[in-house]
């Protein structure tokens, strides 16, 4: 999405939280890249259930500062996404429809900032209602290639499970992303590992408000290389939500209590839009802007 210089391996660190990463290669055995999926990225949301029927538009944009030295690295990343929930049953489970294309900036260690798109995400996913006020979804989809030089350029594909609860105003989610790369290395020699994100959400809401805790952790998986320094993190914070009816606002806060070799912890700051642009008069409430099926009964 964004990024400096081929050269700086420091690029990785800052810009951990780039959904399509920056990459960094001072040779091809220390290159790195971080994962192809934002960290975070899904907290708040009840991924686990079913959409009511229509089209979305659902921004995300945060701005993080990890404690690197000599000085702190920073990156904002946007990842405007627009979703569609179909009609469509397959095997008992709603068809649901996305599309993101991230948009970052990054400065390392105090340089200059610099700017760029990321790599596209194509995905569908399936929901089921199990009953209960409990959901299960499954998404699978890929990001594609890019030529972007300072970019992840390879290919990959993304796994996807969520279970939500959202019973009697709660949102217990647990959603696991597992990622893997189609090519192992970039043409420039950067390497890129598979990798696992854990998006924990546990939110309460008070009428038109949402309250809670979010947490968040990221791994690369083994890549039989010995040089190279697997990275990631675990992150926790607080989220406050407030329904405006045509437009559902979060904010979320969230900072490092651990890292394995991105120089330093992040702290972070996130806000989320969610705008219908069409809804199924059928399934939810005229003026509402819902994530649930089940908030319009």
């Amino acid at each position: 999405m964004a990024g400096f210089s081929l050269t700086s391996r420091w690029i990785t660190a800052a810009a951990l939280a780039v959904s399509a990463p920056i990459t960094a290669a001072s040779t091809a055995t220390t290159a790195r890249a971080a994962s192809a999926a934002q960290p975070g990225q899904t907290v708040g949301l009840p991924v686990g259930d079913q959409l009511p029927v229509g089209l979305y538009f659902v921004n995300l944009s945060s701005f993080g500062m990890r404690g690197t030295l000599p000085r702190d690295s920073s990156t904002n990343v946007n990842l405007p996404t627009f979703a569609w929930a179909t009609p469509w049953n397959v095997a008992g489970a709603r068809l649901q429809f996305f599309f993101t294309q991230p948009i970052a900036a990054a400065s390392s260690r105090g340089a200059p900032y610099q700017s760029g798109v990321g790599q596209q995400l194509l995905a569908a996913q399936l929901a089921w209602d199990l009953g209960g006020d409990v959901g299960f979804s499954y998404l699978f989809g890929g990001y594609l290639p890019i030529q972007t030089r300072f970019l992840t350029q390879s290919a990959s594909l993304t796994h996807r499970f969520a279970l939500s609860y959202t019973g009697q105003g709660w949102n217990l989610t647990a959603n696991l992303l597992y990622g893997v790369f189609l090519d192992t290395r970039s043409p420039s020699g950067t390497l890129y590992p598979d990798y696992m994100n854990l998006d924990l959400t546990m939110t309460k809401k008070f009428g038109s408000w949402q309250i809670g805790a979010v947490a968040f952790g990221s791994t690369d998986l083994p890549t039989g290389v010995a040089s190279y320094r697997p990275q990631g993190q675990i992150a926790v914070g607080g989220l406050v939500g407030y329904n405006f009816g045509p437009v559902n606002l979060q904010a979320y806060l969230t900072h490092d209590v651990v890292e394995r070799n991105y120089g330093g912890r992040e702290v972070r700051g996130w806000l989320r839009a969610i705008v219908p642009l069409y809804q199924d008069k059928n399934e939810v409430e005229p003026g509402r802007t819902l994530v649930t099926r089940r908030q319009a009964e």
